[in-house]
């Protein structure tokens, strides 16, 4: 039985990447700091679905996490590490205390969660997908913590490849734009309360130059995060695959000539 652990899988990207995991044939070990909705999305996996609630930045956390799933399926074959959070601010506005927890989140539950998972990995010649942000390769404003945490993690994805490719581990990152998530939704409405839109608006403004004119879905990113897990990708390793719609490779200053 192939086996698969994904963070931060009760919402978003990692519950859309666990279904569509668990339709591929994994059995999936779901890891979050919160339990219900862990436990609606493994509901929704059946029997393919293990609940690992804690912490995944916490070593025994992560630890206890990787041999529930281990123990299940008799090994690990991909760590896919979505966990993480949106919280920053502008270098003078944020606190010490938001630099620490947005890189807890972001950064060093997926540095954490390797550790746990690479040995395992190693043994079935598996691989580690973590999703970052185009905001690892584009600084966004007043997201001082929340970039600087995605670019660390794509750096992390490339030592990982560096170092354990000759013993078969892949690393690959993907990095999102604006996706259709309960966490976007928030920064949305947010946004849209402050400058009297709604919803929807806001999600077009901040859209306004992507060439293909939308958010994405989460199962968009997950079926990207399944083709860099799978054989089809057997020679990527090291890789930062942008799933942004194009907003990356846009020159801002064109947007006054269109």
């Amino acid at each position: 039985m192939r086996a698969a652990i994904v963070t931060g899988a009760g919402t978003g990207i990692g519950r859309a990447t666990a279904l569509a995991l668990a339709e591929a044939g994994y059995a999936v070990g779901l890891v979050g700091r919160r339990r219900a909705p862990l436990e609606e999305t493994a509901a929704e996996l059946g029997d393919a679905g293990l609940v690992a609630q804690g912490d995944a930045a916490d070593p025994d956390a992560a630890a206890a996490a990787v041999e529930h799933i281990v123990a299940h399926a008799g090994g690990l074959d991909l760590l896919v590490n979505n966990a993480g959070i949106g919280d920053s601010g502008p270098l003078l506005e944020e606190s010490l205390e938001s630099w620490e927890r947005t890189l807890h989140a972001n950064l060093t539950s997926a540095f954490v969660m390797t550790k746990a998972a690479l040995p395992h990995l190693i043994e079935r010649r598996g691989s580690v997908v973590n999703v970052a942000s185009v905001s690892a390769v584009r600084a966004g404003p007043g997201w001082t913590s929340y970039c600087v945490s995605k670019a660390g993690l794509v750096m992390l994805t490339k030592c990982v490849a560096a170092d354990y490719g000759r013993q078969g581990v892949r690393a690959n990152a993907v990095c999102p734009g604006w996706v259709r998530t309960p966490m976007a939704d928030e920064d949305m409405d947010k946004v849209a309360a402050e400058r009297g839109l709604d919803r929807e608006t806001a999600y077009a403004r901040a859209n306004e130059l992507n060439p293909l004119g939308r958010a994405a879905t989460p199962e968009e990113v997950a079926a990207t995060i399944l083709f860099l897990a799978s054989p089809a990708a057997a020679y990527v390793t090291g890789a930062e695959l942008l799933v942004d719609g194009g907003t990356a490779v846009v020159d801002p200053s064109a947007h006054a000539f269109r």
